[in-house]
Parts: C-alpha cells; structure tokens; sequence
C-alpha cells in the first residue's frame, strides 16, 4: 500500500475532497542532485493534487487524513498509460511496414497504432476506475485541530 498524508478540504455526503502537496523527491533514497522525480517537482514548484476519497465518518476543513492506495492498481495504471500506446505504436509499425513495405507507410502505422493503443488505454482506465480496489482509501484520520488542547 503506498501511504500519503493529506489535508481535508471539503466533506459532503460521505466524499471527502483532500489535497496533498508534491514532495522534493520520492524520499526513498538520499540521492538529491541526480533524482528524477525531484527534477520534474522543480518543474512545477508548489504543486498541488486534488483527490476525491469515500469516507463515512464526518470530516472538517483542515483535518489530516492518511490516504493509500494499492500498488497493483498503480501498476496497473502504469501499464495502461505507458505500455498500451507503445505496444500500438510498434505493432502498427510492424503490420503496416510488413504490408506495404516502406518506411512512410510504417511510420502513418505507428502512429495509427499508437492512437489506437492510447484510445484502448483510455477506454480501459474508464471501464477499471470505478472498481473499489483501484480507488484511494482513507487509512488515518488524525484529530482535527480544534479538539486538541494544550494545559500549561
């Protein structure tokens, strides 16, 4: 399960709307200068991602949340998103360039294939994202700020 903290925005009728901020890097490793994922948060600094999440008990603005989701899901949706459009670009490729035999013909079928496998992958991320294993679920729920008290 990969875990995130995130803040409360809204709460209505049992959806929760919660938004986190991008980290500097994945935090998996202490290598800084080199990292990919802490170059393309450099990239757009301050970014924040919005995300809706069932939750029955009631929730106030401002409230931390704790939100996961399951990595096989994650993998899936990579392999929609990635795999897909790249296995219809080569194979389109291939068949058009086996027909016809020259290579303007293989390029129109990569890029037909390459269409064609990302209009499937969006086909099927419609049709799986509504299933409960591919959806976030709230894991914490921290207490909100207001019923905590400091006695001195």
């Amino acid at each position: 399960m990969i875990k995130e903290w995130a803040t409360v925005v809204t709460w209505q009728q049992g959806i929760a709307q919660v938004h986190y901020e991008a980290r500097e890097g994945c935090g998996s490793c202490h290598t800084r200068q080199s990292c990919g994922t802490r170059l393309l948060d450099k990239m757009a600094p301050g970014t924040q991602h919005h995300l809706e999440v069932a939750s029955p008990l009631p929730l106030v603005p401002g409230q931390r949340v704790e939100v996961g989701i399951n990595e096989g899901s994650l993998l899936r949706s990579a392999f929609l998103v990635y795999m897909l459009p790249l296995l219809g670009l080569i194979g389109g490729a291939a068949i058009f360039q086996g027909m016809l035999g020259t290579d303007p013909a293989a390029a129109c079928g990569g890029v037909a294939g390459g269409l064609a496998g990302f209009l499937c992958a969006r086909y099927l991320a419609h049709r799986t994202s509504e299933t409960c294993a591919n959806q976030p679920v709230i894991l914490q729920v921290a207490l909100p700020s207001s019923s905590l008290h400091v006695q001195d």
